[in-house]
């Protein structure tokens, strides 16, 4: 078994609001392998984005920060590094595509000048060198004329264009890691197919791990290699893709992979739904997170929250239908 690149362990970040310390994440753990892309699903609002920026060290401040465990990089505990310290690995060995490229990318800046300022940053090369990389870049993320592309600004390319770009950002250093957060939000599907297929192309030819961030089954089938899936802040279900689409074992697993729509359905089947709301995080039950929603509800769900046990090996699953009581 390959030693794992990025280890997450109970990691619990909170933030400060007006209506009194909301736990985004609380106490979750997983790892990512050299070489590997491990997926991260559920609903809105369940805390994974909040966890990518956890690991990137970009909590919104002062609000947000991190208040218990750690995030091993490489064995370095990067909740413990001082702010010049992360700087130095965000961008470089560590990076991240985020959710809306148009917000990602600086508007009042060329496409060239916010490439080349990751390079400038991480090495020591001149600006023409930078200049020279930053169009071998481009035109290694499959974006046509990368020289002309340099000198635009992001209002002149395509949804799918600016996204190349913010991928190009991403891997100008080559990291050991890319944390992609829904790298197809707001593309159409032609569109999100290549993005995906461009990230799954650069990572076999750069060797680098994959962390997606995404609400649908669908990109996680296709791309991943392990899967975690998050509810309320929490992790419900840890396990390979293979085995977690053969075997789901968390009612909430089983509730969102019965929901995808099939091609053996007929046109006037309706889609299966996961009834109830996600809890607020301001008010959260005692016991199981899922329990308001769940069809196999018992008494001891409502009392305590249930741990995380291994149904089989490498398949994780937080649910009392698998304990004995």
């Amino acid at each position: 078994m390959s030693e794992a690149l990025l280890e997450v362990n109970n990691l619990i970040t909170e933030f400060d609001t007006d209506e009194g310390v909301v736990r985004a994440v609380d106490n979750i753990s997983f790892a990512a392998t050299a070489g590997e892309t491990l997926g991260i699903v559920g609903e809105s609002g369940c805390g994974k984005s909040v966890t990518a920026l956890s690991i990137m060290r970009l909590l919104p401040q002062p609000m947000g920060k991190i208040v218990g465990g750690e995030i091993l990089f490489k064995g370095q505990n990067l909740a413990d590094l001082s702010l010049p310290q992360m700087e130095k690995i965000r961008g470089n060995n560590i990076s991240m595509v985020f959710q809306e490229p148009m917000t990602a990318l600086n508007p009042v800046h060329t496409i060239g000048r916010q490439l080349t300022e990751v390079l400038l940053l991480h090495k020591d090369i001149t600006a023409q060198q930078a200049i020279q990389q930053g169009v071998k870049i481009l035109d290694r993320v499959g974006i046509p004329s990368p020289d002309i592309r340099m000198t635009e600004y992001p209002h002149q390319l395509s949804g799918g264009m600016r996204q190349r770009v913010v991928i190009a950002i991403a891997l100008a250093c080559n990291p050991d890691l890319l944390i992609a957060d829904e790298p197809t939000t707001a593309l159409d599907v032609t569109i999100q197919a290549q993005i995906l297929e461009l990230i799954k192309e650069l990572q076999k030819d750069l060797g680098m791990s994959v962390i997606l961030i995404t609400h649908d089954l669908g990109v996680i089938a296709e791309t991943c290699d392990k899967v975690v899936v998050m509810y309320a802040g929490k992790v419900a279900e840890r396990a390979s893709v293979h085995e977690l689409f053969d075997s789901p074992a968390h009612p909430y697993t089983q509730g969102l992979l019965a929901s995808i729509p099939r091609m053996d359905t007929t046109p006037k089947s309706r889609l299966s739904i996961i009834e109830g709301m996600v809890p607020g995080l301001l008010d959260l039950p005692e016991g199981c997170r899922f329990e308001n929603r769940c069809p196999h509800k018992r008494a001891l769900c409502e009392d305590a929250p249930p741990a995380i046990d291994e149904v089989s090996p490498g398949h994780e699953v937080s649910c009392y239908r698998w304990q004995e009581i």
